[in-house]
């Protein structure tokens, strides 16, 4: 395998592992998971990429002012900053979104659309997010901003199709608030439908300018076949999916499922995983907006039961009010998919002290040259 290198890699950060060629980074994340993990169980080996390049389906970009050459920018914020370092093109993003995002800086310049400046609080172009449809090929463009007023906006949209007749959507976000978070909660859809939709393991899913999906879609296929794999359906078991989010994994096990409950705190995200079911035909599965935690424990104090758990948390991994709840069910089955294996290492040194076995453990490279790696371990109740 080629092995590329990114010349931006000691400005940015981004990717820490770019240094290495990737059969060394497969062996650094395989070494780290089983230095956390083997204890609870025997850890398979990663499933790595077999063109590791080019695989981010979601790009985003920061813009500002590059005062001593007098024009505007786009790039990453490097690591623990807030300097933007100018981006072009990058080994791990989507070529066409690189693309994409080029042209609007060089309409930003024609149309002098100021850049954002975050210290002073002026300006009009903040970032520019661009998803792409793996499967489908659909684009979509968000184009957030500062300020509602958009200047020359049709003239502007015409000349980003022209350049890029393939785009399906392009959305005006609005974010006037001095934060971290890239868009605002107001959109408006300035060409085509407003989201864009992709096929993930056989079910289609809508995109929406602030829904989560995963960035690698050819790995995601394997994090969450490996998933429903665990989760040993038949036809005849309940299945709780918790940390739901746009319901991805729910609508896929619904397939082999009797029936599947969601549970997500985002009401947004529930609104998309309901359309998403609808969109599938799937009849046998229900989501509520609410705290997972609190959820489980109700219906374990009703004295209801789920066959399988499936938990996908954020890096910061669950919370042990979450644990106790999914305990308290007992279900035949944990699936657990987590993006840190520290806390992972964490939460089932809990699960291990309170009646389940760790089956198998499977680490999957969802992020190559970064130091992040995705696991998915199966758990049994012994005690059931």
């Amino acid at each position: 395998m080629e092995n590329l290198h990114c010349k931006l890699d000691k400005k940015c950060g981004g990717c820490q592992l770019m240094y290495m060629p990737y059969e060394d980074q497969l062996r650094y994340k395989q070494k780290l998971v089983d230095s956390l993990l083997s204890k609870y169980g025997k850890v398979n080996r990663i499933i790595g990429m077999k063109n590791p390049y080019h695989y981010r389906n979601k790009v985003q970009a920061a813009f500002g002012w590059d005062y001593k050459r007098k024009k505007c920018i786009s790039g990453v914020y490097q690591s623990n900053s807030h300097r933007i370092v100018p981006v072009d093109d990058c080994l791990i993003e989507d070529r066409k979104a690189d693309e994409i995002i080029v042209t609007v800086r060089n309409l930003a310049d024609s149309f002098k659309m100021k850049p954002y400046d975050e210290d002073a609080n002026t300006g009009f172009l903040r970032h520019v997010l661009v998803k792409r449809g793996f499967t489908t090929n659909e684009i979509m463009v968000v184009i957030v901003s500062a300020t509602p007023v958009f200047p020359s906006r049709n003239n502007f949209v015409k000349a980003l199709l022209k350049e890029h007749p393939g785009i399906t959507t392009i959305v005006h976000n609005v974010n006037p608030y001095h934060t971290n978070l890239v868009l605002g909660t107001q959109n408006k859809t300035l060409y085509g439908r407003g989201y864009i939709e992709d096929e993930l393991c056989g079910c289609t899913f809508r995109i929406s300018p602030s829904s989560f999906y995963q960035i690698n879609p050819v790995q995601t296929e394997v994090l969450y076949n490996t998933a429903i794999e665990y989760a040993q359906l038949t036809g005849s078991e309940t299945f709780f999916d918790s940390y739901c989010g746009t319901g991805t994994i729910g609508i896929i096990a619904a397939k082999k499922a009797k029936q599947v409950l969601g549970v997500e705190l985002n009401r947004d995200a529930v609104r998309d995983a309901i359309a998403n079911a609808k969109r599938n035909g799937i009849k046998n599965i229900y989501f509520q907006c609410g705290d997972a935690g609190d959820f489980l424990t109700a219906v374990a104090d009703e004295g209801e039961r789920f066959d399988v758990v499936m938990m996908d948390p954020p890096r910061a991994g669950s919370s042990e009010e979450f644990l106790k709840a999914a305990i308290k069910v007992k279900p035949k089955r944990i699936v657990y998919v987590s993006c840190n294996p520290t806390t992972l290492a964490r939460d089932l040194g809990y699960l291990t002290k309170h009646g389940y076995k760790a089956e198998r453990i499977q680490p999957v490279d969802m992020f190559p040259h970064t130091k992040h790696v995705e696991c998915v371990v199966q758990l049994r109740c012994t005690s059931r």
